[in-house]
């Protein structure tokens, strides 16, 4: 299966930060497609990123985040070449995860 993450880590200075784009439905359970039946709820449960094994970001979601989500944010303590994983798990228990090096500049 190809990954449904694109992930990048960039260093600037002492920051590392961190973008990914995720590719998933996050169908709530609430809309209705286009027959007016319910869509079944199909969402994102567990997001966590980890810096050379070490958790750095992670988020319990549910079923009112948008879909593709678009994830931002920093932590301090990483150098180029190092390793960030991703990894979800969603509401059907499908689980994927994808790792990037940091790069500098």
């Amino acid at each position: 299966m190809t990954s449904t993450i694109r992930i990048q880590a960039h260093l600037s200075g002492d920051v590392t930060e961190v973008q990914a784009l995720i590719k998933h439905p996050m169908d709530s359970g609430f809309a209705k497609d286009g027959d007016n039946r319910l869509i079944p709820a199909h969402y994102i449960e567990t997001l966590s990123f980890e810096h050379n094994g070490k958790v750095v970001f992670s988020a319990n979601w549910g079923p009112m985040i948008a879909r593709q989500p678009y994830i931002k944010f920093s932590f301090k303590g990483g150098k180029a070449g190092d390793t960030v994983t991703t990894k979800w798990v969603d509401s059907h228990q499908q689980i994927d995860s994808t790792e990037t090096r940091i790069t500098s500049g």
